[in-house]
């Protein structure tokens, strides 16, 4: 079942259960989707459109939870923070800072990327095998510190 069913079947069953919040989250997702297919790119056919959508709202959730915080409009921080919560049940298991620290090692060592390498030869290819799988800045941190050494 690809992204656009399973929204779908999750608006479904937002509706008959009356959760408002769901419902809107869902249906958010739902409009971002439709709007990617009219832009001219076509339909979600792969899982990394599909990660790139669902990335895209996730990051812009957290980036308006992080303004409402700093604002003290904990209200808002806290509807931010639930529609994050939704949107990250769509995504895959999000990996720990430990788990990227791992990855990055073991994709270094098998492209033969010493401590102290270049950031651009090791980042790409860390970006390809974990993208989708973990937050980008966390991803950036990771090569940075084992650069470093």
């Amino acid at each position: 079942m690809n992204l656009k069913e399973k929204i779908n079947e999750e608006l479904k069953s937002a509706m008959k259960s009356g959760d408002k919040l769901r419902l809107e989250t869902i249906r958010s997702i739902r409009a971002t989707i439709l709007e990617y297919e009219k832009s001219g790119k076509g339909e979600l056919n792969n899982e990394a459109e599909e990660f790139n959508i669902l990335n895209s709202a996730a990051k812009k959730r957290k980036e308006a939870s992080d303004i409402y915080k700093a604002a003290n409009r904990i209200d808002l921080y806290e509807k931010e923070e639930s529609e994050l919560k939704i949107i990250m049940e769509f995504l895959p298991k999000q990996l720990t800072a430990e788990d990227i620290f791992q990855k990055v090692t073991e994709i270094a060592a098998a492209n033969s990327i010493e401590k102290g390498g270049e950031f651009s030869k090791l980042m790409p290819a860390v970006m390809r095998e974990l993208k989708g799988k973990a937050d980008g800045s966390l991803i950036k941190k990771s090569v940075e510190d084992f650069l470093r050494g």
